[in-house]
């Protein structure tokens, strides 16, 4: 059997795993492990996984190490970005439940794939806030770092879904605002932040390109605009592996003032 090629994975973003031996279950990395479907599944590299070549390990069902493959992390320099935080926005508390509930979302697991690649942007507006930058408040230091990606966009502009999934969220919360979370499958959820209201329920099942809601401010925003953010098994990935935004240094709606 011939050597398979090394993975090769920026911190941040997801590994697409195949090529598997007969018999696996899940895939192992570090102290991560993800379910494998019919020999496939998607290994999350959290944005602090340290760098350099390991060892994805493939398991059987009793645990068993069947098989492996060298992995190399490679380390990205995620830059700084301050946002200015009207002070009234800082009192904002969490709904309750609000939390728990974005967590749950984060952690659901079923079987069917529903999603196919690449994803479709949500909205058309251009990008003005990347995934993993470490985000300053009013020139401090938040102890966060940006887990999506934030879209520029005017009130009221319809949000589609990135990809096909089940409604598992349609809420107004206190801090996320308007909020849309979407079961992907197989482990695959996105959220979509800030909006001004919805337009479909919990259990509803969309398919790409779909409306979900539309563009507003609600909740910790700084003005109207679309955060979106998609996990794999309840980690944080960069969304620009899975779609192509444009930034808005290079939008001409943009450069011309608009």
């Amino acid at each position: 059997m011939l050597a398979l090629a090394v993975l090769v994975a920026l911190q941040g973003n997801a590994v697409f795993l195949d090529h598997t031996p007969d018999g696996s279950v899940a895939a192992r990395l570090a102290q991560r492990s993800v379910p494998l479907f019919s020999g496939q599944g998607i290994m999350p590299i959290p944005v602090d996984h340290p760098a350099g070549q390991q060892n994805i390990e493939f398991l059987s069902s009793s645990g068993t190490v069947l098989g492996s493959r060298t992995i190399e992390v490679r380390k990205v320099a995620f830059p700084q970005q301050n946002i200015v935080i009207d002070p009234s926005k800082k009192q904002i508390e969490p709904s309750p439940g609000e939390r728990e509930a974005v967590s749950r979302l984060r952690e659901t697991l079923t079987p069917v794939r529903r999603f196919a690649l690449p994803f479709t942007p949500p909205v058309r507006g251009c990008m003005n806030s990347p995934f993993g930058v470490a985000r300053l408040h009013n020139g401090q230091p938040s102890g966060n770092y940006h887990r999506g990606v934030d879209q520029r966009s005017p009130h009221g502009r319809p949000v589609r879904a990135a990809a096909a999934g089940v409604v598992r969220i349609s809420r107004m919360f206190n801090l996320h605002g308007g909020t849309i979370g979407l079961d992907h499958g197989q482990g695959v959820t996105s959220l979509y932040l800030h909006l001004s209201r919805f337009a479909v329920k919990e259990g509803h099942t969309v398919k790409q390109g779909d409306i979900v809601g539309y563009i507003g401010a609600t909740g910790f925003a700084t003005g109207p605009h679309l955060h979106w953010q998609v996990h794999v098994h309840g980690v944080p990935v960069n969304p620009l592996q899975w779609v192509k935004l444009t930034p808005c240094a290079t939008c001409r709606e943009c450069r011309l003032g608009g």
